[in-house]
């Protein structure tokens, strides 16, 4: 039977989490922290958290400080989730991109999906792209950067294979347009269609690591419900941080649940969880 989680082993294992992806567990989380850490006790073979805690401060437990934070990390999406997001893109943002005030004659929509999780957002861009901007910009492209920090939930995003429980959300003409039917084996799931998946790329980040791997600035950036897990001083370094990967004239989405009003940030609030940062883009 497994141990309680002392107050010594939550606060160590608190710090960890914290310096590798500044997630701040106030003292509520505790029971939620002992739940998921049991999983990594059942699935190293320990009895207790104090032994957890003992591997993960030693030299064999570096690999284990991953897999940690991996399942330390909240992970609740759905497809299509805060739709009034979706409505800002498909009734401001994308006649902007149409009518040529946001783009450049042959530059390519870019979008990152900050906190991708399991895809479920991504993905629900992505079918918004493809439904209004297919045959209308044949000229131009689009495409998604998907990250995370947790590696088990991207290699699920990769797969783009979800339950039917799990795409109820999404509108039955999307459905059937943009995702696989599962038979035989995989009945009762569904695969996001290879034209959606080829667009979409999903790769591994830390937000708070020294340097983004990407080449070019983003159009549109959502961190939706990230923030509410990070103290003040990482929310206003990671906002400043994604600022400074737009483009003139791009778009923040954070959650509905969240506010930048205690933060020194550039950008202009357009509504309620929705960001410009000023400027006209460039063009070429």
């Amino acid at each position: 039977m497994t141990s309680t989680l002392g107050d010594k082993e939550y606060n160590q294992i608190r710090k960890i989490v914290y310096e590798r992806s500044r997630i701040e567990l106030g003292p509520n989380k505790r029971e939620l922290v002992a739940a998921r850490v049991n999983k990594r006790l059942r699935a190293l073979g320990l009895q207790h958290y104090s032994d957890y805690c003992r591997l993960i401060a030693s030299a064999d437990g570096v690999g284990e400080l991953g897999e940690l934070v991996d399942v330390i990390s909240t992970n609740h999406t759905f497809f299509f989730r805060e739709s009034k997001h979706f409505e800002f893109l498909t009734q401001v943002l994308l006649p902007e991109v149409v009518s040529s005030n946001l783009l450049g004659p042959q530059d390519t929509f870019r979008v990152w999906s900050a906190a991708s999780s399991t895809g479920e957002e991504a993905y629900s861009v992505a079918m918004t792209l493809e439904q209004h901007l297919n045959g209308v910009l044949s000229h131009r492209d689009w495409m998604i950067e998907g990250t995370d920090i947790s590696t088990r939930v991207l290699a699920h995003a990769r797969e783009g294979i979800y339950a039917t429980d799990r795409v109820k959300g999404i509108p039955a003409d999307l459905l059937r347009r943009y995702f696989q039917r599962g038979v035989g084996t995989w009945d009762g799931y569904y695969r996001v269609k290879d034209e959606i998946r080829r667009k979409v790329r999903f790769q591994h980040l830390n937000l708070l690591e020294s340097r983004y791997p990407f080449t070019a600035s983003f159009h549109l950036i959502l961190c939706r419900n990230v923030m509410i897990y990070f103290d003040r001083s990482t929310q206003q370094e990671l906002v400043e941080r994604l600022a400074g990967q737009l483009v003139p004239g791009g778009v923040l989405m954070i959650g509905h649940s969240e506010s930048l009003n205690a933060i020194k940030h550039r950008l202009r609030m357009i509504q309620p969880a929705v960001f410009r940062l000023e400027g006209r883009p460039a063009r070429r």
